[in-house]
């Protein structure tokens, strides 16, 4: 663990210089640069001191608790095939959060497989093509730049009405696929 570099980090967040806090703790200002650039190394009570003084305890201080991300990138994402349309998942383990968003892909003449009723909702973007939302025996087209809306309720599917592939933004909430 970098002791020096979570005071420092701490410090900074603060506002404070290597003066300040060595002042507030009763330390020298080379001491405090001495732990920060991990040259010294803090007794526990000297430790505490500083913590105290930047508002935190020793154990949020050491806890390896992993912060939650909130960016995804290509490296994050995994695919799926179901019913002939390509899925690609856009957050992992997204079963744990409210909403579940993926990014259908849909080849030519393509269907998504069906949708059984559920208690939520669903959202979808066309950001390519034109697809049919096919709820029980309606049908519903929605083409590139156009959004839809369907309440869970009754079993659906979309189909791809385009010559080429289409692709949409499909959330549901909550996750359930």
């Amino acid at each position: 663990m970098d002791i020096g570099g979570k005071i420092k980090e701490l410090r900074l967040q603060y506002g404070l210089t290597q003066e300040d806090l060595a002042h507030r703790c009763e330390l020298t200002k080379g001491y405090i640069s001495l732990l920060e650039n991990d040259l010294a190394s803090p007794s526990i009570a000297t430790l505490i001191d500083i913590l105290n003084v930047l508002g935190e305890t020793l154990e949020s201080f050491f806890s390896t608790e992993k912060e939650e991300q909130i960016v995804f990138g290509k490296n994050d994402f995994f695919n799926s095939v179901h019913g002939g349309a390509e899925s690609t998942w856009l957050v992992p383990n997204s079963q744990k959060n409210e909403m579940e968003p993926i990014l259908l892909t849909l080849p030519e003449g393509a269907k998504s497989g069906d949708r059984p009723p559920f208690e939520g909702e669903e959202f979808g973007y066309v950001l390519k093509g034109k697809v049919a939302i096919v709820i029980g025996d309606k049908e519903y087209v929605a083409k590139k730049g156009e959004a839809f809306y369907i309440p869970g309720k009754k079993s659906h599917y979309i189909e791809n009405l385009a010559q080429n592939e289409s692709v949409i933004i499909w959330v549901t909430t909550p996750s359930n696929f």
